[in-house]
């Protein structure tokens, strides 16, 4: 039975639903790419426009747009935005965390509407960062929203917020960041808002999310590009040894064939070939790769992945022989290992294995670190309830086989808070893809589900 306050919450959060829709899509127009080639001018116009929306909530005293420097370089990472209120009469403190830029749009043609042109379509909102991680940032506005309505402005619960301005940028100043503003981000349980749900009528707390080890590899076997007929056959060159070299880091299967990497012992749910053949949009006669449960291969085991390729192109191919070839690296650790050493073991892989010695070596070694949720506490109780009661079923808790890197650094940080891994996407989300969306029931029910939390952490006392 529903009690008074979903009534109460449901009712605010469904009376501005259009609002929040209509907030979500000014917040996309703005394309606020944090990698070096786009302009970094609407990162700040997007840094602004959301600090301005925290402001008009009225519950904050603090509500900044701030840098920190990328580790100990000079460099200063991409605006964040930081808000706080403090707690009182005992309550709790909530710091709420999402990130306002968004990745590149990729290839214009493939999109079916303008990347940065919020356009609806039945139940979905498609634009790039409609989902990830925009609707993050808007859910926790809208619940605030909600919250200040039914508890009124001078509620006791503390909340904190923390949006970002680099995750998609490898969130080099993250680490600097809190640690300069732990007096307004400190708090007793943390909301990431930039995960998955099931389905769109299955929300879902993720509890286990793998690593990164990403690199690029580079492969030489030429001091200078020779004529491919003059020499080919006898002498070989980088992409030949650099496409053998590959090759080994998989068995017959598709499974990682690297010694030294681990996998996690997790009970993962059913899930069917089919299903994972439409989640992930496979060809028909193409087959998945590697052994055991479906969810183990994707939340439980290390995967590799070659992203990027820099060659010749078709357009500019001439016939030589190609002396160097740089390759990027995405690996995936499995919860439980450390990710610089599951990176290391990659790196021994490729020395050993490099064809007709190649010589082989690495640049920008970018590392996060798994992590595994500790679900016994009161927050995860908690969010697990609200869940349930905001959409109407019970949630299952899920791993990811992305990554969030920065979370370990939270975890670091803030040794005693409660971390609540959520989100707003689904499995047709598309995030980093083209033709990105937001299912607008999602965004509702995710909006509810924190109102919820915090209201109900508003009449916990600690």
């Amino acid at each position: 039975m529903t009690d008074d306050l979903t009534k109460k919450l449901s009712a605010i959060v469904d009376r501005d639903f259009e609002q929040t829709v209509s907030e979500l899509e000014a917040l996309v127009r703005i394309p606020s790419v944090s990698w070096p080639a786009f302009d970094p001018k609407h990162l700040d116009e997007s840094a602004a426009a959301v600090a301005e929306m925290l402001r008009e909530t009225g519950v904050f005293e603090t509500v900044d747009v701030r840098r920190a420097r990328e580790g100990d370089t000079e460099v200063w990472g991409k605006p964040a935005i930081v808000a706080h209120r403090p707690a009182k009469n005992g309550k709790p403190t909530v710091l709420l965390y999402a990130h306002h830029d968004v990745q590149p749009p990729g290839d214009d043609e493939k999109w079916e509407t303008p990347p940065f042109e919020p356009t609806r379509k039945g139940d979905r909102l498609y634009a790039r960062g409609a989902s990830d991680d925009k609707a993050g940032v808007i859910s926790h506005v809208a619940a605030i929203r909600a919250l200040a309505e039914t508890a009124g402005d001078d509620f006791d619960l503390g909340i904190a917020m923390f949006i970002e301005g680099e995750e998609e940028w490898a969130s080099k100043s993250f680490g600097n960041f809190l640690r300069e503003n732990k007096d307004l981000l400190t708090a007793d349980a943390i909301i990431v808002a930039d995960s998955d749900n099931w389905d769109t009528e299955t929300p879902a707390l993720t509890v286990a999310l793998r690593g990164a080890a990403a690199f690029n590899v580079r492969v030489e076997t030429l001091a200078h590009a020779s004529h491919s007929g003059m020499f080919g056959g006898a002498v070989p060159d980088a992409m030949m040894a650099a496409m053998k070299l590959f090759a080994t880091l998989w068995d017959d299967e598709g499974a990682v064939a690297v010694e030294g990497l681990t996998e996690a012992d997790l009970d993962v749910p059913d899930f069917s070939e089919d299903e994972l053949r439409r989640d992930a949009a496979l060809l028909d006669g193409v087959t998945p790769v590697g052994t055991g449960k479906v969810l183990s291969r994707i939340w439980a085991k290390p995967s590799i992945s070659l992203t990027g390729i820099d060659a010749p192109s078709i357009a500019n191919a001439s016939n030589t022989l190609v002396p160097s070839v740089l390759v990027r690296l995405s690996g995936r650790v499995a919860p439980g290992q450390d990710a610089a050493e599951a990176a290391e073991a990659i790196q021994r892989h490729l020395l050993a294995n490099a064809p007709f010695g190649a010589h082989v070596s690495f640049e920008d070694t970018d590392n996060g670190q798994p992590f595994l949720v500790d679900t016994s506490g009161w927050g995860a109780e908690t969010m697990r309830q609200a869940m349930a009661d905001a959409w109407g079923v019970e949630p299952v808790d899920t791993g990811i086989g992305g990554s969030i890197p920065f979370i370990a650094e939270l975890v670091e940080e803030f040794p005693g808070a409660q971390i609540l891994v959520t989100g707003v996407e689904d499995p047709d989300t598309r995030a980093h893809s083209p033709n990105e969306s937001q299912h607008l029931g999602v965004l509702r029910n995710a909006t509810l589900t924190e109102a919820l939390f915090m209201a109900r952490l508003n009449e916990r006392t600690l």
